[in-house]
């Protein structure tokens, strides 16, 4: 069985910088795979090359979106990606924060909506069914995540925790096959990085897709990931399940420093 996303020797140059060199990924069906490193490792690039927000200078990045032919999306713009089936989330949260609760995941459902322009100034009934849907299958997204009864707020009065909530949510509204989370634990309290963890593994069930992360909180990735990467200055330095990367002297090394043994 094809990956759902495969990577194949991509590098990322910014001038004279080498951002990212030669780097190997693949995710499975249904895997949760974690993507950890330094500050600086290359992490984000790599999300960013992915996901159309950067061309990668070398390389390639393919999809095996299921029951499709493989693809191979460098230069993609982004819009085309999520339409593809792969979403992300962000380090830094990128919520609409003057739009209420529900309205921030309706617009994650309109990469698939068929109404156009004409339709939506007219509202046949299509239309109006199509909007009744979308407003319905959002409410059920907020359900699941536990910010239903916060649908009709703004997005910027929600506690921290919550708007991170609400960008998965909005994530998963696009309905992919690949879900590419950047750092969602930064900045939550040890009960918010439980609740997260547990929605994480639910999701993978519920919606049957995989889960590719970047983040630092070592014990969520030790015990959430089914494999890992390594990132050190651009470049794979391990790569392995917890067990293996955790042992690997290079990954110690690469966290806690050259005199980490002595």
């Amino acid at each position: 069985m094809q990956p759902v996303l495969d990577v194949k020797e991509m590098s990322m140059n910014f001038g004279g910088l080498r951002a990212l060199d030669e780097i190997g990924l693949s995710v499975e069906k249904e895997q949760i795979v974690a993507l950890i490193g330094p500050n600086g490792a290359g992490k984000t690039t790599f999300f960013n090359c992915v996901t159309g927000i950067y061309d990668p200078t070398e390389g390639d990045v393919l999809i095996n979106p299921p029951g499709k032919k493989s693809k191979r999306i460098n230069g993609y713009k982004p819009n085309r990606v999520t339409e593809l089936g792969v979403a992300r989330t962000f380090q830094n949260i990128r919520l609409f924060p003057d739009m209420t609760v529900l309205e921030n995941v309706m617009i994650g459902c309109h990469c698939r909506t068929k109404t156009g322009i004409i339709a939506s100034i007219l509202r046949p009934p299509s239309a109006r069914h199509e909007e009744e849907r979308v407003v319905h299958d959002s409410y059920e997204l907020l359900r699941r995540m536990g910010l239903h009864k916060h649908y009709n707020d703004l997005a910027k009065n929600l506690p921290y925790g919550a708007q991170r909530k609400l960008e998965i949510a909005r994530a998963l509204a696009t309905e992919p096959f690949l879900l590419m989370l950047d750092e969602p634990a930064a900045g939550m309290n040890p009960q918010e990085t439980q609740e997260l963890k547990d929605l994480v593994v639910a999701m993978k069930e519920e919606f049957e897709i995989a889960i590719l992360l970047i983040e630092h909180d070592m014990k969520m990735v030790m015990t959430l990931s089914d494999y890992i990467y390594v990132m050190e200055y651009g470049k794979l330095i391990a790569e392995g399940v917890p067990a293996e990367v955790s042992e690997n002297p290079d990954v110690i090394r690469a966290y806690l420093g050259e005199d980490a043994d002595a």
